[in-house]
């Protein structure tokens, strides 16, 4: 006889309240005041250190050969009402006051604006088996409780968008659903962002650095300091770089003393200037300076635009590490610190040019010249650690990125390193690591100067900004329900402020510029190349599923054996049989007594809660112990390791059986086999599972295997029993829940005993081709650009850590 029923009745551990995991997943909302001021603290280290160290190369750009030195102030003064009014325009009116509102569930940046957008209108084009392709079935993953039961369609779009709104959204979102353009520009637009800001990972901390080194020019000859000042900024790049897999939380500490020192000291150091040299600077507050500045140097001043955007470099940072803190922290950090800290420094610094333009020298040194001799080493060792600590949070923000671009499929995959058990979003990329230092270390030994390094990092900024403003203006009309003349508003207003500064920075290509570019269409190509190629190869996988009728039609006709134990495998469908698996038990006709559907879906979402993360459905008769569970994750969320999420997947089965919710994918005599059945959200820690080693009676011998029947297998006795040593498993439920039927216990009983039996892991390995026929440029494509990305990348993230004892792997040729 068996034993009974591996399941005691004791209560499970208790999950967190909401507010703990709404403070897990990053959304901060209704923190106390001391909470509040402790991130605003923790963000001047994290998101400042790149705006706040634009001081030391904004004027020596802007003046850098493109404006005539004359007698007057005017062009000293008009250069310092544009810095004055871009920042007030720009981080502060448009970051601040509106950007910030348009977060993701908590999170910021390119992508959060693009998965937002996709979430009220039908305009994602990302592979449906690896991201919700679309709007509704994202909402529900924060909105549905446990246990709401929901259809798992294959497209993904069956669930109804909530608050689509009417008027000029409804408009827009129809326009957006209806032109399949318009959602590939949309796409477009993002991976530009995306793209420019990895190229800002690139330039700003070879700028940053290098200018903050510049300052030993003015206690070396000029001859000698050229020799000393590259070297200098390449090692301490190069210390950079080799510290990234420690990760940001080992020095992190030191990060906000250093930023709130610097910020400090050049504020101290403007009001000095401004006293002691020009007190009047304070008008070129007025705008009328820019009309001046504009009349007076015509194209020679428009040119010298591009070098005072970077005044704005890292603003987009305060969007995009949002996830990190919480907009009131963020707001708080710039407007009482951060804001009135630049403006002193840079009237401080026109205060002193004021009285020094007519050496001409002075506009080649910039910053350092108007520091105090007597302080000048203390402020460049401050200016260097700010400079250090500006560019490790545009090094640590562009892994995010990469990371959002991996899990929704627009990157080939990489190693992510979580370098912090506490924050899930400090992360660490070998490969990108030494891919972005080789560049560094490229255009800062090929440019030599602040000039060129200048230009090529305004214009990934500007691009940014551009991006960032026209993905908003969307966010105002489909989201925010806003009128349209509104985003019209805000898209002229902010688009033509950005498009002067981008027209000033493109015309520069030859100076520099052209890199950004250069590297933006490297990144675009590559991530074109595998978004086109992981499309085509899962519309393959579409085309190819054979139907759940013929996986039930199979036992009389080749004989198929049941193993002990529980076959995974793995597949990117929602619904059907992959072609992996077809192509596996037609040359092997034998599966396991529990076999397990699997589909990692990465959601166009950050986080997805641990009681919305699995749904679970039932393929086949009862009998037949079949089951289908699609696995979801934000693309901010992190992947358990292999045992932990072992345990999650084998109790999610369990927690379905056990609640009855299969009951309601109970098949009738009359059932139509080919019909997908319903998924339900089966929320996990209701049920654990003990494993424990000791010697137990084994009441299923090793030669346990049965051949399917159709409609309805009868197991085989079970041999005699044997003693070993082995793992017992038994599942423990909520001392409230009520006992279980029979049915109920000898599924549940089934699957203790294929746990205890192990868990096999069924890979598809496949090699892309394209079809016979194909076009040169698709063949190319296919056959060399994406087989080539493929090869060279790392492999699913739950193949990884998985056994390779416990893994088989299927090879099948897929011609798309």
């Amino acid at each position: 006889m068996k034993s009974p029923p591996a399941m005691d009745p004791e209560a499970p551990p208790g999950t967190p309240p909401d507010d703990e995991q709404e403070e897990k997943r990053g959304g901060r909302k209704g923190v106390p005041w001391r909470m509040t001021l402790s991130l605003a603290y923790q963000s001047l280290g994290v998101v400042y250190g790149d705006l706040s160290t634009s001081p030391l190369y904004v004027y020596k750009a802007a003046f850098a050969e493109d404006i005539q030195h004359t007698e007057s102030n005017e062009e000293i003064l008009g250069v310092l009402s544009f810095v004055f009014w871009t920042l007030t325009l720009v981080p502060l009116l448009k970051y601040v006051c509106i950007v910030l509102r348009a977060d993701d569930h908590g999170e910021g940046g390119t992508f959060a604006l693009y998965s937002l957008l996709c979430r009220h209108a039908r305009a994602a084009l990302l592979p449906p088996g690896r991201a919700a392709a679309a709007a509704g079935d994202d909402d529900d993953l924060f909105d549905a409780g446990a246990g709401a039961k929901k259809a798992a369609p294959e497209n993904g779009n069956a669930v109804t968008l909530g608050g689509r709104g009417g008027g000029a959204a409804a408009s827009v979102r129809k326009l957006l659903e209806k032109h399949k353009v318009l959602q590939r520009v949309l796409l477009v637009l993002a991976l530009v962002g995306t793209c420019m800001v990895i190229g800002d990972g690139v330039l700003t901390p070879a700028i940053s650095v290098f200018s903050a080194v510049s300052g030993l020019e003015l206690s070396m000859e000029k001859e000698h300091h050229k020799y000393v000042e590259l070297p200098i900024a390449c090692i301490i790049l190069v210390c950079l770089f080799a510290l990234q897999h420690y990760g940001t939380h080992r020095v992190g500490f030191i990060f906000a003393p250093i930023v709130i020192t610097w910020l400090l000291c050049i504020s101290m150091i403007g009001v000095y200037n401004i006293i002691h040299w020009e007190p009047t600077v304070y008008r070129a507050l007025s705008p009328y300076y820019m009309y001046k500045f504009l009349k007076k140097t015509q194209r020679g001043g428009w040119m010298s635009l591009g070098g005072i955007l970077l005044c704005v470099t890292g603003s987009e940072a305060m969007f995009a590490d949002l996830g990190h803190f919480n907009q009131l922290s963020i707001q708080i950090a710039f407007t009482c610190m951060v804001y009135p800290a630049l403006i002193l420094a840079y009237m401080g610094q026109a205060a002193y040019l004021c009285r020094h333009h007519t050496m001409e020298s002075d506009y080649r040194i910039g910053f350092y010249v108007s520091v105090p001799e007597k302080i000048r080493w203390p402020v460049l060792a401050i200016a260097i650690l700010a400079a250090v600590v500006g560019s490790q949070a545009v090094i640590t923000g562009t892994f995010s990125m990469i990371k959002q671009c991996t899990s929704l499929g627009c990157f080939p995959r990489v190693k992510i390193v979580h370098t912090s058990a506490k924050v899930h979003g400090q992360i660490y990329i070998p490969e990108i690591n030494w891919i972005l230092m080789i560049l560094c270390l490229a255009v800062t030994i090929g440019f030599r100067d602040t000039k060129h390094l200048g230009n090529a990092s305004g214009l990934a900024v500007i691009t940014v900004m551009l991006v960032t403003t026209c993905l908003m203006s969307l966010v105002i009309v489909l989201c925010w329900h806003k009128s349209i003349f509104l985003a019209i508003g805000f898209i002229v207003f902010f688009g033509t402020i950005e498009a002067l500064y981008f027209s000033a920075a493109l015309i520069k290509f030859r100076e520099g510029a052209w890199v950004p570019i250069v590297l933006a269409f490297i990144f675009m190509l590559i991530m074109c190349i595998w978004h086109y190629g992981t499309i085509k190869k899962y519309e393959f996988d579409v085309e190819s599923k054979v139907s759940i009728n013929w996986l039930l039609g199979l036992g009389p006709n080749l004989g198929i054996v049941r193993v002990r134990g529980i076959g995974l495998i793995h597949t990117e469908l929602e619904t059907g049989i992959p072609a992996i698996f077809s192509h596996f038990v037609t040359n092997l006709p034998a599966f396991h007594q529990v076999l397990i559907f699997m589909c990692i879906k990465n959601v166009p979402i950050p986080h997805v809660r641990p009681e919305e993360r699995f749904l679970v459905g039932r393929i086949g008769p009862k009998e037949y112990r079949i089951y289908r569970c699609i696995v979801r994750y934000g693309y901010h969320d992190f992947h358990k390791d292999d045992m932990e999420f072992e345990k999650e997947l084998v109790c999610s089965i369990a927690e379905f059986i056990r609640s009855g919710s299969s009951k309601l994918n109970g098949l009738s005599d009359d059932f139509d086999k080919d019909e997908e059945q319903q998924m339900s959200v089966v929320r996990t820690g209701s049920i654990r599972m003990l494993e424990e080693d000791g010697t137990v009676e084994n009441t299923v011998g090793p030669s346990h295997a049965r051949e399917i029947q159709s409609p309805s297998p009868s197991p085989t006795p079970p041999p005699a029993a044997a003693v070993g040593v082995k793992k017992r498993v038994r599942f423990v439920l909520p001392a409230a829940s009520p006992k279980p039927n029979a049915g109920v216990q000898e599924e549940l009983q089934e699957l203790s005993d294929a746990r205890e039996a192990g868990m096999a892991f069924i890979l598809g390995h496949s090699h892309v081709k394209a079809k016979s026929g194909s076009s040169f440029l698709r063949r190319f494509v296919i056959n060399f650009c994406y087989d080539f990305l493929r090869r060279n990348s790392r492999g699913p993230n739950y193949a990884v850590t998985i056994p390779h004892a416990s893994t088989l792997e299927v090879g099948m040729m897929y011609y798309v």
